[in-house]
């Protein structure tokens, strides 16, 4: 699952990388950055609306045994996907992403430089936020209420017994992620793995971030 602004063209570099290893990959674009998706649609889209996208997706495949893999703000999605997802998820793949607990939103866990970001970029239309400056020019303005919803978790997510998290150590001035790196490698039901690389691991190192997905 693709990080904010991004759709599943973000792990174009890694995924025949996984299908090579004899994977089957799916990389989902989210409600409200499809190019098709019109105002009403990114308006009303939220974390729920993310979640229930994945747990569809599982449903319409027969995907059982999945591992979940989400890039910054889609560590929120993964983990309420898991969440209702009845057992079918066997590990969580946090890439430079938020680990929410019960009760938190993208916006209550980042730091206050994107928060900044989230209310300057939603200020033109007040339900869709436009990416920062620089980037791929193909990221898309997305849903400001995926950003501001709580996350209701009911205690099943723990029956996933294979959590990691990939911390990318290239933006140590601006990441948001110092804090739960300290918290998780502290907690035993977690693994930690750190990647040289800027925020967007998937294209900057893509070969270490299938490495680590594959196990290597």
């Amino acid at each position: 699952m693709p990080g904010a602004w991004k759709g599943s063209w973000s792990f174009e570099a890694v995924v025949p990388l996984l299908e090579r290893a004899g994977h089957t990959v799916h990389a989902l674009t989210l409600t409200g950055l499809r190019p098709d998706d019109d105002n009403a649609t990114i308006a009303s889209a939220n974390l729920d609306t993310h979640a229930d996208d994945v747990v569809r997706h599982l449903d319409r495949h027969r995907i059982t045994g999945a591992t979940l893999v989400g890039h910054s703000y889609a560590g929120m999605v993964i983990a309420a996907a898991a969440d209702r997802a009845d057992g079918r998820i066997s590990r969580l793949v946090h890439v430079d992403a938020y680990v929410p607990r019960d009760g938190d939103s993208c916006w209550s866990s980042t730091n206050e430089r994107f928060r900044e970001v989230f209310a300057a970029g939603a200020a033109a239309t007040g339900y869709a936020v436009r990416p920062p400056d620089g980037g791929h020019t193909r990221r898309r303005p997305r849903p400001l209420a995926s950003f501001l919803q709580t996350i209701r978790l009911t205690g099943t997510l723990a029956q996933v017994l294979r959590r990691e998290f990939l911390y990318c150590t290239g933006w140590e001035d601006r990441t948001p992620f110092a804090e739960l790196r300290t918290r998780l490698r502290a907690d035993p039901e977690w693994q930690v793995h750190d990647v040289p690389s800027g925020h967007d691991a998937m294209h900057e190192a893509p070969e270490a971030v299938a490495a680590l997905l594959l196990g290597e």
